[in-house]
């Protein structure tokens, strides 16, 4: 029993790290793409711009499209090899984009990586078999966790390293993906044995197909819809945060990089020392509405806040958001069966493709125009009071979805 514990805890610890150095290394190469696009571009910033667009776009395409088809592979091949062979083929294209000689080799490397990348879900798929119901929710607050520390860490190392070799930063993520697969090789475990495995359906495994899963029952698809607003709402952040830092709080790029620091400080805790008490404590109903609760005065402290203090201290509301995303993942796990697991993380990648396609164009044009120095009114937090009215509303669909549950 206890060696099975120990197992147990090494693959989760595993499924971290994986996740971790994937997010670690999309992150380094975050500040220096643009960089290396424009030098291909001919120095032409117009032209660089929409180029990195449609770099954006196409690796969300990849994600809503990879991600049924990688998480239905993974309930039919077993969880393991998917995972060994995304974190071998992301190092590998990394390594194709560190060489690439042209904006072709690069913008084919971007396909790639949007590919592999979509093993994401397979991680949290690997989470719901090796977690007992109860515990799951912290499972998915450990990926959460990785998530936070990814982010923080990766883009401020690329930025060190794209300063000694716009490439390097690409060598690094292709270096930590490699040794990813190799360590994956001798201590993770297959969580999902052949006789729970299902066969393999291009009508489940395509975008379409697999959310029609997400319909199968309805409070499931009422958690769906709680879910993609969630991922909706966290775009805000990517797409209009530091322009939105510099433009009030006239913040310069080390002020911008300390606070994103303190979220993902507030975040690693919240995501990887909270969750798990606080759901055994109270359950994960009570977890997701206090998640939600604390995103609507997050997002709406960000929006109001007058000085870049009081923005800060906004963070840890921010943070306490993260309730919400573990405690819906976790119950929509309860929802399928377990040979289903991949394919509903496989839907729910989908899901956070639409809304990373969605969100950037909505948030910036929301921004861009509550600035406009023509208008006899500006509300520059505008796009951070809209992602507070989206939790408000996931707040009445959650009493809806929660009572229907109870009945």
């Amino acid at each position: 029993m206890k060696k099975q514990k120990g197992k147990i805890k090494n693959a989760l610890l595993f499924i971290f790290i994986t996740v971790l150095l994937d997010i670690l290394a999309l992150g380094l190469i975050i500040p220096i793409l643009p960089k290396l696009i424009l030098n291909f571009m001919g120095g032409n910033s117009m032209n660089a711009a929409q180029m990195v667009g449609l770099f954006g776009t196409i690796w969300a395409l990849m994600q809503f499209f990879a991600s049924p088809i990688i998480g239905s592979l993974s309930d039919r091949f077993g969880r393991r090899p998917v995972i060994l062979l995304s974190n071998l083929g992301t190092g590998i294209d990394y390594i194709v984009m560190a060489l690439a000689p042209t904006i072709g080799w690069l913008f084919g490397g971007r396909i790639v990586s949007g590919i592999t990348t979509s093993s994401i879900s397979t991680a949290f798929a690997y989470i719901a078999d090796s977690t007992t119901p109860e515990k799951r929710a912290a499972g998915f607050g450990l990926i959460g966790a990785a998530f936070s520390v990814g982010f923080v860490l990766g883009p401020t190392l690329g930025g060190i390293l794209g300063g000694v070799d716009p490439r390097l930063p690409f060598w690094v993520a292709a270096g930590l993906s490699i040794a990813n697969f190799f360590y994956g090789l001798l201590v993770l475990p297959e969580s999902l044995p052949p006789a729970r495995r299902t066969g393999f359906s291009w009508k489940k495994a395509n975008p379409v197909g697999s959310l029609v899963l997400l319909q199968s029952h309805k409070e499931l698809f009422g958690l769906a819809g709680i879910y993609f607003t969630n991922m909706l709402a966290h775009v805000v952040l990517s797409s209009v945060f530091v322009l939105y830092a510099l433009y009030r709080y006239h913040w310069d790029e080390q002020a911008v990089g300390y606070s994103l620091a303190v979220v993902g400080i507030c975040t690693g805790i919240v995501q990887g020392g909270l969750i798990r008490p606080f759901i055994k404590r109270f359950g994960e109903r009570v977890a997701l509405l206090t998640g939600l609760l604390f995103g609507v005065v997050g997002f709406a402290g960000f929006g109001w806040a007058p000085t870049g203090l009081l923005f800060l201290l906004a963070i840890p509301f921010m943070a306490l958001w993260g309730l919400a995303n573990a405690a819906a993942q976790s119950l929509m796990t309860k929802h399928v069966s377990h040979k289903e697991q991949g394919q509903l993380q496989g839907a729910n990648g989908s899901l956070r493709a639409i809304a990373e396609f969605i969100g950037p164009g909505l948030f910036t044009l929301i921004y861009a125009f509550s600035i406009n120095p023509g208008h006899t009114w500006q509300l520059p937090g505008a796009p951070f009071f809209l992602a507070a009215l989206f939790m408000v509303l996931n707040g009445l669909l959650t009493l809806f979805v929660l009572k229907s549950e109870c009945r």
